[in-house]
């Protein structure tokens, strides 16, 4: 694709930094430097850093027709709106980040939850084009992910759906941060799972720091044959098993992709994932059942953004009024 050819602007809002650059399908054009959350003292100024990296990339890349924009929180997708930022502490109030950013880029906007646009991008672009319907799970710090449905992602009442890292696996078990008890990435998320393995090991007489204990530390030591890395995974799929088959008993979609950190683990998650599955699924459902790795990592996001942007607008006469001008 040459660049006199249309494309997007995105950003993917992360707790630390904010990555923006220019997209075009699933290709990234460019990237500008990252703009670090912490050094601002409230929303307007992140706003207005983000305004000026847009403007620079604009400038860079004329053709850009939308914007696209991931953040995480509670994003209101249909009124352009995100509400709080939980890891950007200054972000504590409703901001009408579409109206700002259009104003002040010059562009049409599309704003939505950053794991809706990780989603976006492997149904669109990714592991499951060509998809009706499939359930996206990302694994990191937290579980989150998408859910499309009958070529619709589901966003649900106040757009707050697929929020996977609160669902429950565990009634009794331990209380996640709005109460609910047993909420799955008190158990599987990055953290918890790097806390967990420092108790192992020192249980087993081993000292180890939290900061040693990554997913990809732990892939490597279980794949060196170290006892307590492979039972961690043995349970971390014992765990995963419990949500997909929720969701496989209540979606039923063509597809499971999953992406992030835990994920990497690839064979010694999935063997023990499929054979705990198999364990508690009716056999036909289990036939029906297809898990795949996504085919985007740290850039999904990005490619996500602008390819929901480029598509909110296509049918809408952006592009056309472009090319005529």
């Amino acid at each position: 694709m040459s660049f006199s050819e249309p494309c997007a602007l995105a950003v993917d809002f992360g707790g630390t930094s904010i990555k923006m650059g220019v997209t075009a399908g699933d290709r990234i054009l460019a990237t500008a430097d990252r703009i670090p959350t912490t050094m601002f003292e409230s929303p307007q100024a992140i706003i207005d850093a983000m305004v000026a990296t847009a403007l620079g990339l604009r400038e860079q890349f004329p053709t850009a027709c939308v914007m696209g924009m991931g953040m995480p929180g509670w994003c209101d997708y249909y009124k352009g709106v995100l509400y709080q930022l939980t890891n950007v502490k200054v972000w504590d109030h409703e901001i009408p980040v579409k109206e700002m950013m259009e104003r002040a880029v010059g562009l049409p906007v599309v704003l939505d939850n950053d794991a809706n646009c990780m989603a976006y991008a492997e149904w669109k672009l990714g592991a499951g084009r060509g998809m009706s319907s499939l359930v996206c799970l990302t694994m990191g710090t937290g579980i989150g992910g998408g859910i499309v449905l009958h070529d619709r992602i589901l966003r649900g009442r106040r757009i707050s759906a697929a929020e996977f890292g609160q669902t429950s696996i565990h009634y009794q078990g331990k209380t996640g941060p709005f109460g609910n008890r047993g909420a799955i990435e008190e158990y599987i998320g990055n953290n918890e799972l790097a806390a967990e393995a420092v108790r192992r090991y020192a249980g087993a007489g081993i000292d180890k720091k939290v900061d040693e204990c990554t997913p990809r530390d732990l892939d490597v030591a279980a794949r060196a044959g170290c006892p307590v890395a492979l039972q961690l995974w043995e349970d971390t799929a014992e765990i995963l098993a419990c949500l997909i088959m929720n969701l496989m008993y209540t979606l039923v979609p063509d597809a499971f992709i999953i992406g992030g950190g835990v994920a990497k683990a690839g064979d010694l998650l999935m063997k023990s994932l499929l054979a705990n599955l198999r364990a508690q699924m009716f056999p036909l459902l289990m036939e029906d059942l297809v898990i795949l790795p996504a085919r985007f990592g740290s850039e999904a996001g990005l490619l996500g953004a602008g390819a929901m942007a480029m598509d909110e607008f296509l049918g809408h006469g952006v592009l056309e009024r472009f090319k005529r001008e």
